[in-house]
């Protein structure tokens, strides 16, 4: 029996570091997760086990090189962003993997934007929120200014993804889908690295940088492959639906944090808009992506266990709450009554304030919390629409499964059609889909995202 031609995807998250094995039709034969213990760096902050994560890749090429049945066409990486690697001549890391939550130097930082123009002209330009370590220059930055003697024996600083191709290919790449998100590096007006990197001679330790469709050549013994560049998770988990559908739309990419990604509006960030923390980033063909974000899904794990102990039930229960259109319906009458004012796009949504003892039951509590966040989500994914005439909302992950946000988004957006999409590892079938051409002999597959569509409830108005 033939073998069965596949990629292999890392798919390195904060906590979960995936493998997987996609055949010709993006199905996934082979998985595998693992955890690392995090470590420590030389300030006692937590960060990532680089080591291990090193040898857990090399590992796991090992393992699946090994399988008979699968015959090996490409590989490429996905990871979380804001993180850099620092290597030496040699491919050597020189510092730990610093955690993008790492605290920021005060006044390091307040020399900084005194120096290139101040936060809202440095933020306007490179479409990112002051965010300190978030903003991976700003870690690069302190580096240069703490640490001089490290910074001298860098010879590149590689984001994450490129780092772990480099360890497969021994090429040292940037790719803009790393370089483009919340890095503080990129100037989005002038499609270059923003003045300030080329000032502090940044850009001499940036590594050139190639289209996300980049392949190379692997160095690992023995074998043949092709090799990708890789990829920012958040952009890799967009492309599926790039190359899916061409008229305008919006994605609302829900997990911790639910964030509307419009790659249809490439109007520069107003000073508002980044005052509410919305963003641009680059997608994997280098254009630019307005996004917004609201931290609804750790808000939703805090505040069902608030109900579920207020009401002594169990948390499970509402995994699979049916949507009840009367209690909205008295809800919606009752806020009205109240003149509750619109919502905003806030850091939380307005139950976190609320009283759980004026509501009868736990099921009239938890519609009202849905409530509260679809309407915060109104305002967020308002910000992001501009004029860019999308028509169609596409919610993945978490609360794509909860029939009652769904149905509240397409009350709160009756001009749009609202669609729950499932595709299993998104981020992963993205980061494969982006080299398809240097491995897959088949065509672009169109039917790898499963859509359910909710229809708009205009007699609920708000």
């Amino acid at each position: 029996m033939a073998a069965l031609p596949v990629i292999v995807i890392f798919d390195v998250g904060k906590t979960n570091k995936k493998i997987f094995l996609f055949d010709e039709n993006y199905k996934i034969v082979f998985e595998r997760s693992a955890r690392f213990i995090e470590t420590y760096d030389e300030d006692g902050d937590p960060c990532e086990n680089l080591e291990s994560l090193r040898l857990s890749i090399f590992d796991s090429l090992r393992e699946v090189l090994k399988r008979k049945e699968f015959d090996i066409k490409a590989i490429n990486f996905s990871t979380y962003g804001a993180s850099f690697v620092y290597i030496d001549e040699y491919g050597k890391p020189l510092a730990p993997l610093y955690n993008y939550l790492k605290a920021y130097p005060e006044d390091l930082k307040k020399e900084f934007y005194a120096k290139y123009g101040g936060e809202a002209a440095i933020s306007a330009a490179t479409a990112s929120p002051v965010l300190d370590s978030l903003n991976s220059g700003m870690q690069f930055y302190r580096i240069k200014k703490e640490k001089p003697a490290l910074y001298k024996q860098i010879k590149y600083a590689l984001h994450l993804p490129q780092y772990l191709s480099y360890l497969v290919t021994g090429q040292e790449y940037s790719d803009l889908t790393s370089v483009g998100c919340h890095t503080q590096l990129w100037d989005f007006t002038k499609n270059d690295y923003h003045d300030w990197v080329k000032k502090e001679g940044l850009d001499q330790k940036l590594a050139p940088i190639v289209d996300a469709e980049a392949v190379f050549p692997s160095e690992f013994p023995g074998n043949q492959y092709k090799v990708g560049v890789g990829l920012h998770d958040s952009s890799a988990a967009l492309i599926p639906y790039l190359i899916n559908f061409h008229e305008p739309f919006m994605l609302i990419s829900t997990g911790t944090w639910c964030i509307t990604l419009n790659p249809f509006n490439t109007s520069p960030l107003r000073p508002e808009e980044l005052e509410q923390d919305c963003l641009s980033y680059l997608q994997y063909k280098g254009l630019p992506v307005k996004a917004s974000r609201i931290f609804a899904g750790y808000e939703h794990e805090q505040q069902v266990k608030r109900i579920a102990a207020h009401f002594n039930q169990n948390v499970g229960r509402y995994k699979t709450m049916k949507y009840n259109p009367g209690i909205i319906h008295q809800l919606l009458k009752d806020m009205d009554e109240r003149k509750e004012p619109a919502p905003v796009s806030s850091k939380e949504s307005a139950f976190v304030t609320r009283d759980l003892s004026s509501f009868a039951s736990d099921q009239i509590a938890y519609h009202q919390f849905i409530l509260d966040i679809a309407r915060q989500q109104l305002a967020s994914s308002k910000l992001v629409i501009g004029d860019s005439q999308v028509k169609r909302i596409f919610v993945d992950g978490g609360f794509s499964k909860n029939s009652i946000y769904m149905n509240l988004l397409a009350m709160l957006f009756p001009d749009m059609e609202i669609f729950a999409a499932s595709m299993a590892q998104a981020t992963a079938i993205g980061t494969a889909l982006a080299i398809h051409k240097c491995w897959n002999t088949k065509p672009m597959p169109n039917d790898i995202i499963e859509l359910k569509y909710y229809a708009s409830n205009n007699d609920l108005a708000i």
